[in-house]
C-alpha cells in the first residue's frame, strides 16, 4: 500500500482506478476503529466505471503508523485530509464520508469547502449526535487508554465482534477477517491506542453542531445516502441532515445499516457516479 509522509506523520492510502478520468476524483473518509478497506466493494465498482478513488487510512484507531505529535482533533483531522488532497494534487473532489468520517467531512467543508466540488454523506454523526447512542456511552470509556486493550481482547471471538457490542449495529454480515483486521492495529500497539484515546477525548457534540448547521452555506451538489436499517444513525437524522444543504438529494438504502459500502455497495456507487456527473 502506498504511503504519504506529511507534517503530521505517515499515512497509508489506496489509489484505485484510472489516474486520468473525465469524472472528478473521489476521496472517501472512514470512521473510528475501521480503515480504508471499508470502502473496497465501492471503489472496485467505481474503478470499473473509470473513476479514481483515493482512500486514506485516517488515524482513528485502525491505522498502522502512530501519530504521537499530531493534532488528532476533528479540526486536526480535517487539516490532515486537506494535506492529503494537496499532496496528491487533487482538485474538484467528490468528498464521501461515513460514520465518524462523515463528521470529519463536515469540519473539512467548513474550513476547506473550496476544494470540494460535491459531497456524499452516508449515515454519520451530525448535529448533537456526536456520537449517537449507544456509542455516546462507549466513547468516554475508550478515552482511558488502559481500558482499550482489554476491551479489544474481548472482541477477539467473531461472535462478540459482530454482536451489538462490536460492529453488529453498523454492518449486517461483514467478513470476519475484515473486522479482525480493523481491531488488530490498536490491539497490538500502545501508540495506536494512545492515538485513538486522544481523538476520542476531543469528540464533543457542541463542536459538531455548528459544523452541521453551517452546511446551509455549502451551495454545491450534495447527496445524503442513508442505510434505513440503522439503529444508531436513524433515518430521521439522515433526512434532517439532508435538509441542511441547499442542493441535496436524500437516497434511502433499504436493508443497510451504517456501513452502506459493505451492506449495499452498488447503491452507494450509483449515487457517487450520479453526483459526479452533475
Amino acid at each position: 500500500m502506498p504511503t504519504l509522509t506529511l507534517a503530521q506523520g505517515t499515512i497509508d492510502y489506496q489509489d484505485v482506478g484510472p489516474r486520468e478520468s473525465g469524472v472528478p476524483p473521489v476521496v472517501l473518509i472512514h470512521g473510528a476503529l475501521v480503515d480504508g478497506h471499508l470502502w473496497d466493494p465501492v471503489t472496485e465498482i467505481l474503478a470499473e466505471q473509470g473513476i479514481r478513488s483515493i482512500v486514506p487510512t485516517m488515524p482513528l484507531g485502525s491505522h498502522r503508523h502512530p501519530m504521537p505529535d499530531a493534532d488528532l482533533s476533528p479540526v486536526g483531522q480535517a487539516r490532515l485530509i486537506r494535506d492529503i488532497v494537496e499532496a496528491l494534487d487533487l482538485h474538484d473532489i467528490t468528498l464521501v464520508g461515513n460514520d465518524t468520517g462523515g463528521a470529519l467531512c463536515q469540519f473539512y467543508l467548513h474550513e476547506f469547502g473550496d476544494t470540494v466540488g460535491r459531497v456524499v454523506l452516508l449515515n454519520c454523526d451530525c448535529f448533537e449526535k456526536f456520537p449517537p447512542f449507544p456509542f455516546n456511552a462507549i466513547f468516554p470509556v475508550l478515552r482511558v487508554q488502559a481500558v482499550i486493550k482489554p476491551m479489544l481482547a474481548a472482541m477477539k471471538p467473531a461472535a462478540i465482534r459482530h454482536s451489538p457490542l462490536g460492529f453488529g449495529l453498523l454492518v449486517t454480515d461483514p467478513p470476519p477477517e475484515l473486522t479482525a483486521s480493523w481491531l488488530a492495529p490498536a490491539a497490538g500497539s500502545a501508540e495506536v491506542r494512545a492515538d485513538i484515546a486522544r481523538f476520542l477525548a476531543t469528540v464533543d457534540s457542541k463542536s459538531l453542531t455548528p459544523m452541521t448547521e453551517a452546511l446551509a452555506g455549502f451551495t454545491k451538489p450534495a447527496t445524503v445516502v442513508w442505510g434505513m436499517a440503522d439503529k444508531a444513525f436513524r433515518p430521521s437524522l439522515g433526512r434532517r441532515l439532508a435538509a441542511r444543504f441547499p442542493d441535496a438529494d436524500f437516497v434511502p438504502v433499504e436493508g443497510s445499516r451504517t456501513f452502506v459500502s459493505q451492506d449495499r455497495p452498488a447503491a452507494l456507487a450509483e449515487a457517487i457516479v450520479a453526483i459526479g456527473r452533475r
